[in-house]
């Protein structure tokens, strides 16, 4: 007999069951996983790159 394993949500940090019987996971509700998506669609989260000097040519650096 397993219980449910529980993992914080990544919306809000409140306890969300991490099962089958969450069709939300990771997150708790539907409510966080649209906020979740919202953010990826507007581009709100992006890993951190250097952008290339202003003289240099962007795109394929073959072609410059």
């Amino acid at each position: 007999m397993s219980s449910a394993r529980t993992v914080p949500c990544p919306a809000c940090g409140q306890d969300s069951v991490f099962a089958p019987s969450n069709p939300y996971r990771p997150f708790c509700c539907e409510r966080c996983k649209h906020i979740d998506f919202g953010a990826w669609a507007s581009e709100s989260f992006r890993m951190p790159a250097e952008a290339p000097p202003d003289d240099q040519a962007f795109g394929d650096p073959k072609l410059g």
